[in-house]
Parts: C-alpha cells; sequence; structure tokens
C-alpha cells in the first residue's frame, strides 16, 4: 500500500507537489488548513506566501501575502506530526514555516544585492548551492549543485536543533535538517525540478521525494 502523504498549500493548485509524491511511490492528498490525521504517514509543507511576522516577533517589514490561518493549521501540523516521529518535507515557505516553529527568524525582504539570485518571488532563478558535510543533500547531489529559487525572503537566526545542510554561493541558507526529527526543510522547488517539469540547469528534484519517501516507509 502507498503512503498516505498529506501536502499543506496555500489553496491553489498543488499539482506539481500530487505529480512529485506520487512518483516516488506516495498517495497524496492536498489540502488548504488541513487537519493531521492518524492515517497520514508524512507532511509535506508547499511553497506560498508568507508567514505573519508577529510569529518572530516583529513587525511587517516587506512580508507578503499573511495568512494567519494557514500558519496556525501548519504550527499545529508540525506539532502532532514531528510529536509522532512521522517525517516532514518542507519547501520553500514551508522551510520558513519550520525554522520560525523551531523559534528562529526570517530575513523579510532580501536586500537588493541577494534578491536577483533568488528571484524575488518573481519566478525561478538557477543558482549553486554547497551542500554541508554529511547532509541528504549532499549524499543526493555531491557538494556542489544547481538548483531553482523563486523566494524573496529567507532564514535569519536559525530555530532549535537546526542546523543548516545547504547554502547559496551568498550565503543564504538552502537546506536545514534536525538531528532529533526525521525532517528536511528546503528553500528552493524540487517539485519544479523532476518528471515533465525536469530542467537541464538543475538537478533532478525527484531524488528528494524518493528520499522523503524511502524515510516514510522505514519510519
Amino acid at each position: 500500500m502507498k503512503p498516505k502523504i498529506l501536502i499543506s498549500t496555500g489553496g491553489g493548485t498543488a499539482a506539481n507537489y500530487i505529480r512529485a509524491v506520487e512518483a516516488a511511490g506516495g498517495d497524496a492528498h492536498a489540502q488548504y488548513l488541513p487537519a493531521p490525521g492518524p492515517a497520514y504517514a508524512g507532511l509535506l509543507l508547499a511553497g506560498g506566501d508568507d508567514i505573519d511576522p508577529a510569529r518572530f516577533g516583529e513587525e511587517n517589514h516587506g512580508s507578503w501575502g499573511v495568512d494567519p490561518a494557514r500558519d496556525a493549521a501548519e504550527f499545529a501540523l508540525l506539532d502532532a506530526f514531528c510529536a509522532a516521529g512521522k517525517p516532514v518535507l518542507a519547501i520553500c515557505r514551508g522551510h520558513q514555516v519550520v525554522n520560525v516553529w523551531l523559534g528562529g527568524s526570517l530575513i523579510q525582504d532580501l536586500p537588493p544585492a541577494l534578491a536577483p539570485a533568488h528571484g524575488g518571488g518573481n519566478g525561478d532563478r538557477v543558482h549553486l548551492v554547497i551542500a554541508s558535510e554529511g547532509s541528504l543533500l549532499r549524499r543526493l547531489y555531491g557538494p556542489i549543485f544547481a538548483v531553482n529559487s523563486a523566494h524573496h525572503q529567507a532564514l535569519g537566526r536559525l530555530g532549535r536543533g537546526l542546523s543548516a545542510a545547504a547554502r547559496s554561493k551568498d550565503g543564504v541558507v538552502e537546506a536545514v535538517e534536525c538531528d532529533a526529527l526525521p525532517l528536511l526543510s528546503i528553500q528552493f522547488h524540487p517539485e519544479r525540478m523532476t518528471g515533465a517539469l525536469e530542467r537541464p540547469d538543475t538537478v533532478d528534484g525527484g531524488l528528494i521525494f524518493r528520499a522523503f519517501l524511502d524515510l516514510v516507509r522505514k519510519t
């Protein structure tokens, strides 16, 4: 039986995430404001608009499309899935949610010197990242590899128990891992780097979904 994966979205299309999860052998269920349930074996936090900066103790200095209801739902999902030891894959906004959930902060708007390399929220840009020794990404792709990015925010202070698993050459934290939790959190968009959307200028994002599903099956 295929493991059921809950995908938390912002209410728009989740087709790319669904295709990537199902190609990796999962049974994908995408919802806006979902509640955790025992039938789900893993959680995917999808991309979207920005987190309410009040969640990390700041006023709004450039955050877009804040949705407090989605923030609350995804914090509750992380509480439930991580308490149960169920794997979590967090992508783009999800990467930022994980960091804030664990007490970290965000850079609300990347400075002009960094924004062009990361997309600034205006479509994918391609750039190199450097994976940390011993990280999952290094095992999958080697020490340096190309990814896409489409974001105007980034991690600031890292949350409790998190370590940087990859950084861009200009220092943006592109992935984090946590020794205490079955968690992989990434800033880029592997669902747009695989299958029909595989691109010649980046690595195959499908490896991340296959690694996630392998972890789900072992948990």
